[in-house]
């Protein structure tokens, strides 16, 4: 491709998708498509949005002009069908209908490109557009457009069917293509009908198409449809079924050569004619014929035509419906008439619009029908036939059933003709034997006592017809029905019935299924035919030779690799990889031929010797033929031609013996050394071969070449052929000697690619059966040899073998013993091998079964009569043997459904017979019946259960099948379960274990068995002597085989008896030194190991039938050393746990339960993965003493293993409260023990209990509370208490409220004493527990004295601190309560005033009092503080209120009401003194006064506000961390919800958050972040939402708080923060990390407010913010941060980005602002390092804002040279700039940010007259400038900045040159200069960023810069030059404002010549650092 072409693509690439689709050069088309189906093939959701982005440019693109273009459009057409879904239709029509026109006549790829575009169409559900299409394309006047059209009509059909493509209307396009001038579009026709009848069936099509072809075509037709069978089976489904069952096809590949289960539901649908029909209407025509003139004349021959006329307009086959209510009123008349020949043609009439017209003709018919069955009286045969058929016809075209004719049939039957009863109760047997079992259940209550009436009718006639009736019920419903009705009969009329019964039942029912089988085996076998491969054209239906092979390999379609996992329609997956079949059916070819195609292969005299006649030549031409054949160098290509010459010349018909021999061995040569042999040069040689193998002379050599041909193609495809020839031959010397070499075959090659079914059947029906001896021996022989490698199986297939004939194979197997599957002992090339494997090593085949599984017979297993139910089992027998005992899973499902339930079948026989025939399933479906049975097993060990001893028998025998199918390890889980079901008797588990013990016997090593052992070891506990005797030798056997190292790993599971014996057994094993040394290496083995082997060993001794007991010594020691291991692990193993996954299924429930069996399993499970071996075995022992030994354990360890601890803290409380639910006082003391101890060490862990442990535990705790044992109840109340402190109050008293409401009083006493303990402690401050003082009040009334007392304690406990506010919570009461309560209130008093602790709720108004009088101190003496307010748990130092506040006297004021503060400064007071639940009240009011202050529109309100301002919030900031340490105590958040709150009103106006102090919003920032950084802040109730209160604060501060206080108090809190300010102590790496944590979010702040810089830069105090920048960089030192940028510090890079931000938005003007740094400090401040890199930068990208010089020269010279101070330079710095200014405002490009500037120095400077030094500008420039400062000034009003909004005009264009003229200035450069100095940080600083153009390192390299600049001054420029910066101008004398006013157009080149004071002072540093009197890097 040029290099145009490829700009061109790649420009294209850039242009939308429809341009480029239909851009004019062709190549951008082209690749625009290929890109377009990239996009497709990579979407893998059909509900993409890009799908329905490109539907509609298909329409398009595959209407290209350009052959390759549309060919690739398609290709993009495909990969978008096969992404997208039904959803696609929409654009269906359009782009079918541009296919249809433009790509079916173009090239072949593109025309089948096109069909696979139209078949994913219909596979997409498109189906009528795509028929509609087809109608338009089949009327094309080319034929070439018109046989593709009706070719992918063939293909839509033969893959889809007829379910999807509808026949009708492809049924009524054929007959136009019929008469087609084209053949070819002719003989598409005929094919496309030939699949119609393999779908519809023949006899519809021919009805409707047969009429209208050409007499011609009828018979070729005729003629190919005896080829054509029908029952086909859809290869496709459309998308929607194939996402439901995506794996079909695959499942399909997988069962072998018979159908699917899926197959078998897709059987062939059955169509009825009449639907594919056109209704015709009759009654236009009828009108016309004159019916009604007819029907009423007079002579009967003209009634007869127009009733004859009627009959033959109703011999359609569909009638169109109509109003016939009138014809069948005068027909009904014509019945009757008297003329036998009209009513006859009525009759007949009446049949064809039944016939016709369905169920339209109901109501008719059954108007009609009286009057027919009366005609029934008739005796002539010409009336009775009609009417019979007429009757029938009714019936069976649905115009009537058997419910709608009762009445009719009632009154006919009693009719007094003889006749007419019979013949009626004919056509009701009729009807019942037509009609389905669900009708005739519905109606037989009415016919069975009609017919059995008529028994007893007096005519034989009668009487037979109703026997006939009663019958036809009993064959279709059962016999159920009948027996009432039997009873009342005789005994002969009850055998006639019964006869008649089993007559009709048996002899059709049995020939019924014979018939579906054979239909069924022969639709299979069509299908399968036709399935090997795949028609594309429909003319291919018409050959009488299967296409071309390589169309079956080629995929519809040309999609790309990756597509097909989206293409349904081609899933054929399989077909991409496997090879085409290849051919092997040779073509004739002549000898001339031959030689023509030899060429120079062979010389041209040996071809002629060959054809010598005399046979010397003739052997001479072999040998020099197979010398040069030896000699060739490419063998491979002249296979073929070399042996299609030998079997010319000389022939198979040579008679010389040597000759003969010489060909064999050539061929035999080439076979052997060729690569690849064609089967075809087989099929050419081995008829010769074989023949040559009955002659001795040349047997040897023939036999030879045959193991050849095996080697080259497989020994499969060499018997295939053997069989028809050797069948044929007449030379009986073939068969016998031929079956001799196969012999020879089998031994040598084996049986895993023969075919052996076909064998067998081969040897059977012909080598047994021939008359000769020899070919009888040389077939047994074979049958040896075969059983040899498939074992005894193959006597199955022989049973029907003569007895003689069968001991002679009998001698045969014995001399062949079965070997299994031994290896070849020659092999078959590979390339063959894998390919023509069709044997497969599952040795005999198996015959799929599953056609025969059929409705019928599943529904006899589910029959109600047990007869039926065992016919159906007898019947799967009946199966199994004609599949000689050897079938495939496929289909089986539903029949182990349908045997499973015969399992629980209530007749005991059939369960036993169901039992046989399962085993006999197993057996004949080898190992597939572990997958295929879904679980059968199970069920079969349940019938162990079973008492009758017959019936264990029959499962054990069914076991025994099993067994022999599958390996004893798949059923191992089966019996597992069998063993441990509850529900089998003593009985079945004995004979189980019998069974295991005697098939383990003959096995020597079976490590499946150790799962055995668990069950049998439980066993051994078993009540029954007989079980425990049959386990202790099942267990035997399990030691035995399961091996010495298994059997140590699963000691863990076994106790009790078992364990002795296995001890016992495996003792000798063990013990491997003198008990000394074990007893030494036992040492140190805990004491509860000891106990262990004790109790084991005492366990032991116990057993009275058993005399062995395991020594002490022996066992200890096994113990020992096991433990020994153990006790080397970690105690707690938390590695692979995951607390949050457990916890999140924890219910969470207040309300105690008890643990149910698998909750307790649950926790037995998480107990053996993360507590050691030991440990958890003591814990979850039964035996209470291990249990205390456990804890003991785990008590000790406590303090090393608290992390872990913490981890699995759920589970072991889990296992406290399943100890609190026993009963056991010893453990449950140690619990209490150690319970104390966990959460001590928890506590000092800072660990709090999450919400789940304590659902967990304190529900438990709180129901327990009241143990019957008061030392018990001490502990718990204790611990409790302890919780209360350690977990929250909040989040424990809602547990000790549920505690009330226990059925147990001690509970309900403990927990009312608790709520006392609560109240005392904790005070009112819990949130809502006021509320709940009425239930206790409720505990006044109960019975128990004891409640009562601890109610009216509490009670009087809450009236101590409430007083009598505590009226307003107890609820309704009685009287007697109220009395009760008072009482003891009353009693409570009079103790206070003994004790001298005042008056009942006195203390809680002192407080309040205290509080608004005099300050914090009375309170604190008080003491309420202390109580109401519990301090945080980790107090930190607290920051916040001024020293001025704390101070400040108190302003005389009205004394607060009881309800709260009256004012401002009272609220102020409450606030920052009370508690934080009285300070609420005061944040009330505040909120109030905030909220009308925000409302008063002249806003004096806040103005008043604003003084307090400050103080409010120091108040509020100190106040955040009192209220949140209080809510962590357990008290409510609703104070921390009301300072959070109170807050955020004082942030939301902005003049109050500008007048907090940075002091104050310091502290307010830290306290916040703390907080917003505590981890138990989640953990408090309402805590997400506190968090997220405090998210919205901290941005509310950031939003509208002075942004000078906001980035200096965040800048300093960059640094790391005092450990006293965190809320709890912590180790040295705790604060590192919290400190990085607070760190980045004050980072996080920092980048929020430097976002906003560029809009607020006027709102900040730049001096006071770079003062702050400098500190930090000052503090920090340069080493540090060398060292921080090394790590990458957030802290470090956030404060270089703001300085950075600073300096791009100012530019050089940011050194004006540099009046609070030091300046001319020593080393210079780090901060001017800094702002010269960033102005070195910014100025080499032009980012630079043009407000001044970019560098400057001197930071420190400039002022030591200046005789004036510093102070008097704030004017010079102010006209500097102003010049900097005026000249942003001459430059277009800066000249809104200018305006802006100015406007800043109008409002900064309000005295200075900027108009005053602008008298010499222009007048456009000064009004420029008046009109630009007012629009700025609204703009401002509006708060739009200046880079939002432009100036609305630019400056006059005369403005570009000329501007103010500033006082003359020191010359500049334009580009930065070094800044001569040495500090530490140049480098550092600059290394990276720098120029090095800009940057030198010497004086010499300095001055030889400024020689360059100077000698660049020469070149002018016609920009004006920026005026210089403020700090330069230090060394210049001030000039007088005068001066200023002359305008001069500034022509100075861009560098001029260096000061010489700046010159010299740069030199002098540059000096000084040569000396070294600066310190060097």
């Amino acid at each position: 491709m040029s290099t145009e072409d490829e700009k061109l693509l790649k420009e294209a690439k850039k242009l939308p998708w429809e341009d480029r689709l239909g851009h004019k050069n062709w190549k951008v088309r082209n690749e625009a498509n290929v890109d377009l189906a990239s996009v497709f093939d990579s979407i893998t959701d059909p509900k993409d949005p890009r799908l329905r982005d490109f539907g509609h440019l298909f329409r398009k693109t595959v209407a290209d002009s350009n052959a390759p273009v549309q060919e690739k459009a398609l290709d993009a057409l495909i990969a978008f069908l096969r992404a997208a879904d039904s959803d696609a239709g929409r654009y269906a029509k359009e782009v079918c209908d541009a296919i249809a026109l433009k790509c079916l006549t173009g090239r072949k790829n593109t025309v089948d490109k096109a069909q696979a575009a139209f078949l994913l169409w219909v596979e997409l559900e498109a189906v009528d557009v795509f028929l509609d299409t087809m109608e338009k394309a089949i009327k094309n006047k080319v034929a070439k457009a018109v046989v593709p059209a009706v070719d992918v009509m063939f293909q839509a059909l033969s893959e889809f069917g007829s379910k999807v493509i509808p026949p009708k209307r492809i049924l009524k396009m054929l007959p136009e293509l019929f008469d087609h001038q084209d053949q070819n579009v002719r003989a598409s026709a005929k094919g496309v009908t030939l699949e119609l009848c393999r779908w519809i069936g023949k006899d519809p099509v021919k009805s409707i198409l047969f009429e209208k072809m050409r007499d011609t075509m009828k018979k070729e037709l005729e003629a190919e449809l005896a080829n054509v069978t029908a029952g086909a089976k859809p290869t496709r489904k459309i998308r929607s079924e194939q996402d439901k069952e995506p794996e079909a096809e695959a499942s399909s590949d997988v069962v072998g050569d018979g159908p699917s289960e899926e197959a078998v539901a897709d059987a062939p649908q059955e169509i009825d004619e009449y639907d594919l029909m056109d209704p015709v209407d009759i009654l236009t025509p009828l009108e016309k014929s004159g019916f009604w003139d007819g029907v009423k004349a007079t002579k009967w021959s003209e009634r007869k035509e127009a009733v004859a006329e009627l009959t033959k307009l109703a011999s359609t086959k569909k009638i169109a419906p109509g109003d016939f209510s009138e014809i069948c009123r005068t027909l009904k008349k014509l019945i009757t008439d008297v003329n036998l020949a009209v009513a006859v043609e009525a009759i007949q009439a009446i049949g064809n619009l039944a016939c016709g017209l369905r169920t339209h003709f109901s109501a008719s018919s059954r108007f009609m029908l009286p009057v027919l069955l009366e005609k029934l009286k008739e005796k002539k045969q010409s009336v009775t036939d009609p009417l019979t058929q007429t009757l029938q016809t009714m019936y069976k075209a649905g115009c009537l059933n058997l419910v709608d004719v009762i009445e009719d049939v009632k009154t006919a039957v009693k009719n007094k003709v003889p006749l007419v009863r019979s013949s009626t109760l004919t056509w009701l047997t009729f009807c019942l034997e037509t009609s389905n079992k669900a009708l005739i259940l519905k109606a037989h209550k009415e016919y069975v006592p009609l017919c059995m009436e008529c028994l007893n009718d007096g005519t034989p006639d009668v009487r037979d017809a109703a026997f006939s009736a009663l019958a036809a019920i009993a064959k279709s419903v059962g016999m159920r029905p009948l027996e009432r009705s039997l009873e009342k009969l005789d005994d002969v009329r009850k055998k006639k019935l019964s006869e008649m019964i089993a007559g009709s039942g048996g002899g059709d029912q049995a020939g019924t299924s014979s018939v579906t089988v054979q239909s069924s085996v022969g639709s299979t076998a069509t299908g399968n035919s036709d399935a090997s491969f795949v028609r594309k054209s429909a003319a291919s239906m018409l050959s009488g030779k299967r296409p071309a092979p390589s169309a079956a390999s080629k995929k519809v379609g040309t999609g790309k690799p990756g597509g097909g996992k989206k293409d349904g329609s081609v899933r054929n997956e399989g077909s991409k990889s496997v090879e085409p079949p290849e051919d092997v059916e040779p073509a004739e070819m002549g000898l001339e031929e031959i030689e023509n195609r030899l060429g120079s292969l062979v010389k041209p005299e040996t071809v002629s010797q060959l054809k010598s006649s005399v046979w010397k030549e003739r052997l001479e031409a072999t040998l020099a033929l197979k010398e040069e054949i030896e000699g060739l160098q490419e063998l491979d290509k002249s296979v073929e031609i070399l042996v299609r010459l030998l079997c010319a010349v000389p022939g198979w018909n040579e008679k010389n013996v040597q000759v003969q021999q010489q060909v064999i061995e050539i061929i035999t040569y080439i076979s052997s050394t060729a690569a690849k042999f064609p089967k075809k040069c087989v099929v050419l040689c081995i008829t010769g071969t074989s023949e040559r193998v009955a002659d001795i002379k040349t047997r040897a050599s023939a036999m030879k070449c045959l193991t050849a041909f095996c080697e080259a193609v497989g020994p499969g495809f060499v018997f295939e052929r053997l069989f028809k020839i050797m069948k044929e031959h007449k030379n009986p010397k073939v068969l016998s000697e031929g079956l001799l070499w196969m012999v020879s075959a089998v031994d040598d090659f084996g049986v895993s690619l023969l075919k052996l079914k076909d064998l067998i059947d081969f040897c059977k029906d012909v080598g047994l059966q021939s008359s000769t001896a020899a070919t009888r021996n040389a077939t047994i022989k074979l049958l040896g040899a075969l059983h040899k490698f498939v074992g005894p199986d193959i006597k199955g297939f022989l049973n029907d073998v003569k007895p003689a004939l069968l001991s002679a194979l009998d001698t045969e197997y014995e001399k062949n013993p079965f070997e299994g599957t031994a290896a070849p002992k020659r092999v078959v090339k590979t390339s063959v091998s894998t390919s023509t494997s069709s044997g497969g090593l599952d040795s005999l085949p198996r015959e799929d079964i599953s056609t025969k599984i059929t409705p019928n017979l599943l529904k006899g297993f589910e029959s109600p009569d047990w007869k039926m139910r065992l016919e159906s089992i007898e019947a799967v027998n009946k199966i199994l043997e004609e599949a000689n005992k050897r079938i495939q899973p496929t289909g089986t499902g539903e029949l182990f459904g349908g045997l499973r339930g015969r399992l629980l079948d209530s007749n005991k026989n059939l369960v036993m017979q169901t039992l046989t025939t399962i085993g006999g399933v197993a057996a004949a479906m080898g190992p597939a019946v572990e997958k295929a049975s879904k679980g059968i097993l199970s069920d079969v060990l349940k019938c162990l259960g079973d008492n009758k001893k017959h019936m264990r028998e029959c499962t054990l025998a069914a076991l025994d099948l099993w067994l022999g199918a599958v390996h004893l390890d798949k059923m191992i889980p089966y019996i597992i379960i069998a063993l441990t079901d509850g529900k089998m008797g003593a009985e079945g588990r004995k004979d189980l274990f019998d069974w295991l013990t005697k098939q383990l016997t003959g096995l020597s090593d079976f490590v499946d068995a150790i799962h055995l052992l668990k069950p049998a070891s439980t066993a051994m506990t078993d009540k029954s002597a007989d079980v425990r005797k049959a386990a202790e030798g099942c267990i035997s056997e399990i030691l035995r085989v399961s091996g010495q190292e298994m059997i140590e790993k699963n000691l863990k599971d076994i106790q009790g008896p078992a364990l002795a014996l296995v001890l016992e057994k495996v003792r000798p094993g063990f013990v491997q030194e003198p008990f000394e040394s074990s007893k030494a290496m036992a040492g140190p083995v805990s004491k509860g190991v000891t106990k262990i082997s004790k109790s084991t060993s005492n366990g032991t001794l116990k057993q009275g039938n058993r005399s062995r007991a395991v020594p002490t010594k022996g066992s200890s020691q096994i113990t020992s050393v096991h433990d020994i291991a153990i006790q080397s692990q970690a105690l707690l193993n938390t590695k692979d746990s995951n607390k949050e996954d457990r916890e999140r299924v924890v219910v969470r429930r207040i309300k105690f339960e008890e643990l149910r069996p698998e909750q307790i399993q649950d926790l037995e499970n998480d107990m053996m993965k993360f507590f050691r071996e030991d440990l958890q075995k003591r814990l979850l022992s039964p035996d209470f003493k291990k249990q205390v030994d456990g804890l003991e354990i785990l008590q000790k360890a406590l303090p090393s293993v608290s992390k872990e601890i913490i981890e699995v803290l759920d589970v072991l409380l889990r296992w406290f409260v399943l100890q609190f639910c026993k009963s056991n006082t010893t453990c449950l003391l140690k619990v209490l023990e150690f319970l104390p101890e966990l959460f001590n060490t928890l506590r000092d862990e800072e660990y709090c209990m999450t919400e789940a442990e304590a659902a967990i535990f304190l529900p438990c705790l709180a129901e327990k509370l009241g143990h019957n044992i008061e030392k018990v109840r001490e502990k718990m109340r204790e611990l409790m208490k302890q919780i209360i402190q350690a977990y929250s109050v909040g989040k424990t008293y809602p547990y000790i409220l549920e505690g009330l409401r226990s059925k147990n009083n001690r509970t309900r006493i403990e927990c009312t004493d608790l709520i006392g303990y609560l109240l005392e402690t904790c005070g009112t401050e819990i949130g809502g527990l006021l509320k709940y003082l009425n239930i206790v009040a409720s505990l006044t009334a109960e019975r128990d004295g004891e409640l009562r007392k601890a109610a009216l304690n509490t009670m009087a406990t809450g009236y101590q601190i409430l007083g009598a506010d505590i009226w307003k919570y107890v609820g309704k009461l009685t009287d007697a309560q109220k009395s009760m309560i008072d009482d003891r209130f009353k009693w409570k008093a009079k103790d206070m005033e003994k004790r001298r602790e005042g008056k009942p709720g006195e203390a809680r108004a002192a407080l309040r009092r205290s509080v608004r009088d005099s300050g914090p101190e009375v309170a604190e003496q008080s003491g309420d503080i202390s109580q109401t307010v519990p301090g945080p748990l980790f107090p930190r130092q607290s920051y916040g209120i001024s020293e001025q506040m704390l101070e400040r006297t108190p302003v005389p004021r009205t004394i607060a009401g009881v309800n709260g503060p009256t004012d401002w400064n009272e609220a102020l007071d409450i606030i920052m003194f009370g508690s934080p639940e009285q300070s609420v009240e005061g944040m009330k009011v505040v909120c109030h006064e905030l909220a009308q202050a925000s409302n008063d529109p002249e806003e004096s309100a806040i103005d008043e506000l604003v003084k307090d301002a400050d103080g409010l919030v120091s108040c509020l900031a100190n106040k955040v961390a009192k209220t949140f340490d209080v809510s962590l105590m357990g008290a409510s958040s609703r104070s921390c919800k009301y300072v959070l709150n109170t807050l955020m009103q004082t942030f939301q106006n902005k003049k109050l958050a500008h007048a907090v102090k940075e002091g104050t919003l310091e502290s307010l920032i830290t306290e916040l972040l703390l907080w917003l950084l505590d981890e138990r802040v989640p953990r408090m109730e309402d805590g997400s939402q506190l968090l997220k209160a405090l998210n919205v604060l901290m941005l509310k501060i950031l939003d509208n708080a002075d942004r000078t206080s906001s980035f200096v108090v965040l800048i300093s809190l960059l640094r790391p923060l005092d450990p006293s300010r965190w809320p709890s102590p912590a180790t040295a790496e705790v604060y590192a990390v919290r400190n990085q944590k607070f760190s980045d979010l004050v980072v996080k702040c920092l980048i929020k407010l430097t976002k906003l810089l560029q809009s607020t830069i006027y709102e900040v105090d730049l001096d006071r913010l770079l003062q702050s920048i400098h500190v930090y960089l000052q503090d920090l030192g340069m080493e540090e941060i060398r060292r921080r940028a090394g790590a990458d510090d957030k802290p470090l890079r956030m404060v270089k980005t703001v300085l950075h931000e600073l300096v791009k938005l100012r530019g050089a003007a940011i050194k004006g602002h540099l009046s609070l740094v030091p300046i001319d400090m020593r080393p210079q401040p780090i901060i001017l390092a800094y702002i010269d890199l960033n102005l070195e930068t910014l100025a080499a990208a032009r980012m630079l804002t043009a407000t001044g010089p970019v560098g400057q020269t001197h930071w420190t010279d400039s002022t030591a040279n200046n005789p004036s101070p510093p102070a008097n330079s704030a004017d010079v710095q102010l006209k500097q700039e102003l010049g900097a200014i005026f000249k942003k405002i001459g430059d277009k490009q800066t000249s809104t940010i200018g305006l802006y500037d100015l406007y800043h120095i109008t409002k900064s400077y309000p005295k200075v007259d900027i108009f005053s030094q602008l008298q010499n500008a222009s007048e456009a420039f000064r009004t420029y400038i008046r009109d630009g400062l007012a629009q700025v000034e609204k703009n401002a009003a509006a708060g739009r900045t200046p880079s939002s909004l432009p100036l609305s005009t630019p400056p006059p264009s005369s403005l570009a040159l000329p501007s103010p003229d500033i006082p003359s200035l020191s010359s500049l450069d334009v580009k930065p200069l070094m800044n001569p100095r040495s500090d530490l940080y140049t480098d550092d600083i600059r290394a990276s960023n720098m120029n090095p153009g800009v940057m030198t390192g010497t004086l010499d390299a300095i001055r030889e810069r400024m020689k360059n600049m100077q000698l660049a001054s020469s070149e002018p420029v016609s920009k004006p030059l920026m005026p210089t910066n403020d700090n330069l101008s230090m060394n210049q004398q001030s000039v007088p404002p005068s001066q200023m006013g002359q305008e001069t157009v500034h022509t100075h080149p861009v560098v001029l010549p260096m000061d010489e004071k700046a010159l010299s002072g740069l030199q002098a540093r540059m000096e000084r650092l040569k000396g070294g009197s600066l310190e060097h890097m």
